[in-house]
């Protein structure tokens, strides 16, 4: 008897630990009750080009997230979210799912709720209608067409021939002496020119595909210790504020930065609204920019956090 309530507990044991959290990451749901369009920004990054009603966003790495969502319809206000827990209230990552739904007093104003939160189940196939996605997952290359309209005008080639007709050509041999008399009579002489006019019509519509060209230093490798610590000292140097942006701004344009270097060099500054500056800047510069969440430790106050993750969701 004790030996199968030893193997009876062994066996749920087992299966809570392959039912739940045996997976470093959490999944997060989003859907709209009333079937608004939206699109999902996860610190900073924004998780769908295309506008959805029901977004699952999987294997995320980080306990809770700050998020932000904006509608298709822009005449619904956007919905802003710190904190947003990924994690049950042990740190163990869940399944979690939240609901959209409209004020009931007023249209225009979202609410985001808690929905529900399940254990990460292993093989977990969502219903077809939820577009799925993976954090850190790149975005598909997206093809720009380029419609270049060829010049259109026209090109006249104008010949004129020139022909001489009449006169009178004569020679005459006088003792022994050849004379040649040429005669050109206005009545018997003339000229006709003949103009030829060609037209040539150019022009129409080039259709072709563009790859968009690769922005930033996304996957790239950050500058290595050595050259960051001579780059970081650099900037201490400089005896200004207002100096010491503009060299840390040289080094984000040339060089290629993680989020723990560009944090280093945001502490350097003195006033709130350089580092704000200098993080919006380096922002191109991160080599993981789906890790820019970690620059808001540099600020004092939440509202320069809140206009930098503004910042780049509008990119």
């Amino acid at each position: 008897m004790k030996q199968r309530f030893t193997l009876t507990a062994f066996v749920l044991l087992l299966s809570a630990l392959s039912f739940g959290q045996i997976q470093p990451f959490g999944h997060l749901t989003i859907f709209s009750e009333d079937g608004d369009k939206f699109f999902l920004i996860l610190n900073g990054e924004r998780i769908n080009d295309v506008a959805q009603t029901n977004l699952r966003v999987e294997e995320l790495v980080q306990p809770y997230y700050n998020a932000k969502i904006i509608f298709e319809d822009n005449t619904r206000n956007e919905i802003s979210k710190n904190y947003l827990q990924v994690t049950d209230v042990d740190g163990l990552f869940m399944d979690v799912t939240y609901k959209i739904k409209r004020d009931k007093n007023n249209n225009k104003k979202m609410k985001l709720n808690f929905f529900s939160m399940i254990p990460v189940v292993q093989g977990f196939v969502p219903p077809s209608n939820v577009y799925v996605t993976r954090w850190g997952q790149p975005a598909p290359p997206q093809q720009v067409i380029i419609q270049q309209s060829a010049p259109v005008g026209v090109v006249q080639q104008t010949t004129t021939t020139t022909s001489t007709i009449g006169g009178v050509n004569a020679g005459v041999s006088v003792g022994g002496v050849g004379v040649n008399i040429s005669i050109n009579d206005p009545v018997f002489s003339g000229s006709t020119t003949v103009t030829e006019t060609t037209t040539v019509t150019t022009g129409g519509t080039i259709v072709g595909h563009q790859e968009p060209a690769p922005v930033g230093c996304y996957g790239a490798r950050p500058m290595n210790n050595g050259n960051f610590s001579s780059a970081l000292q650099t900037i201490k140097n400089q005896g200004f504020d207002e100096s010491r942006l503009k060299t840390a701004k040289q080094i984000a344009q040339n060089n290629c930065l993680n989020t723990n270097q560009i944090v280093e060099i945001c502490k350097i500054f003195g006033f709130e609204e350089t580092k704000l500056d200098f993080a919006k800047f380096a922002y191109d510069a991160c080599v993981e920019p789906q890790n820019y969440f970690n620059v808001n430790n540099v600020f004092s106050f939440s509202s320069s956090a809140d206009e930098l993750n503004d910042f780049i969701s509008r990119r």
